[in-house]
């Protein structure tokens, strides 16, 4: 079963700066529609929310309760309505979704959250064995009680591995049709393991990683065969490259720079509007705990690249 095929918004284009990213400054990236939901195509990645540093470190300072809060209710103000979390995104006094909950709820009728189950954390930080089918539905009904939501609006089954994804998305198809879950996704798949789930149940979104440099052929083509059949592709990783869970590293390669000079804006910027120059069908999930960075990546969706800049940051993939 497939979804039809959406068209992104015409947008007007804009300086991207972050004094232009203005109240519902996210609408300058346009939309797409997860199943029934309709999205900015910027949204908000709440990975980094609970701590500093490296994501899921031992030791990682929390990051301030209040900063966080605001940091959420800003990108919400900023136009963003779909935010990337997963219960397993916590440090020791700090969880993304309790952030969530504190800051947003009662939620707008519009925003969207995406969640992830599969891996686990125990209380220490320590990662567990991925979930096993029937422990699937455990995990959706955590997110839902930290979130406190009746259901949840998109969960992808993260996946580690090339093993069948069939029995896993099949529980969670069940607990769509109970009612828990509105729409379905995948992160971390292959092309065989998307075409297994979406002969259980439709699929409306991959969560892959994918960014300038790591854009390798098997990956075009997976972001490719996504936009034919009108299934949004979600990179991660999209800034931070090589860092990983850690972020951004400190150098930058120097066509990314040499782009950021031109258009005077920053080198994430670039990163985020190239992601969103793949089609159409791209989402862009930064993540931030400053208010000043999650202002100027909303402003990056205004940022327009030139077929020459795109063609040679294409090249380094």
């Amino acid at each position: 079963m497939t979804s039809e095929p959406a068209t992104a918004e015409a947008v007007t284009p804009a300086t991207a700066t972050a004094e232009t990213a203005t109240p519902e400054a996210a609408t300058t990236s346009g939309s797409w529609t997860l199943g029934d939901l309709r999205v900015r195509r910027i949204g908000f990645g709440t990975m980094r929310l609970p701590q500093h540093g490296a994501a899921f470190a031992p030791g990682s300072p929390p990051r301030d309760r209040d900063q966080a809060i605001r940091v959420l209710r800003r990108a919400v103000d900023l136009g963003v309505n779909h935010l990337d979390t997963a219960a397993f995104y916590f440090s020791a006094l700090r969880s993304a979704n309790e952030l969530i909950n504190r800051a947003l709820a009662p939620y707008p009728d519009d925003l969207v959250i995406t969640t992830k189950v599969g891996p686990g954390r125990g209380p220490a930080g320590d990662w567990l064995p991925h979930a096993r089918p029937e422990q699937l539905r455990g995990q959706v009904e955590e997110n839902l009680r930290q979130l406190g939501r009746d259901h949840l609006d998109v969960v992808n089954l993260r996946v580690l591995g090339t093993d069948s994804v069939a029995e896993r998305f099949g529980v969670l198809a069940e607990l769509r049709e109970a009612g828990l879950i509105r729409q379905l996704g995948l992160s971390n798949v292959t092309a065989d393991q998307l075409a297994e789930a979406r002969a259980v149940a439709p699929v409306v979104c991959v969560q892959n990683l994918y960014g300038i440099g790591d854009a390798t052929g098997e990956r075009q083509a997976l972001l490719r065969g996504c936009g034919e059949q009108g299934i949004a592709y979600v990179p991660f990783y999209s800034i931070a490259g090589p860092g990983r869970d850690a972020g951004a590293r400190g150098t930058e390669l120097p066509e990314v720079l040499a782009v950021a000079r031109a258009h005077g804006v920053t080198a994430a910027q670039v990163r985020i509007a190239w992601t969103l120059h793949q089609g159409p069908h791209v989402l862009a999930i930064p993540g931030t705990g400053d208010l000043a960075h999650l202002a100027e990546n909303v402003a990056a969706g205004a940022l327009r690249l030139t077929e020459a800049e795109l063609a040679g940051l294409n090249a380094l993939g």
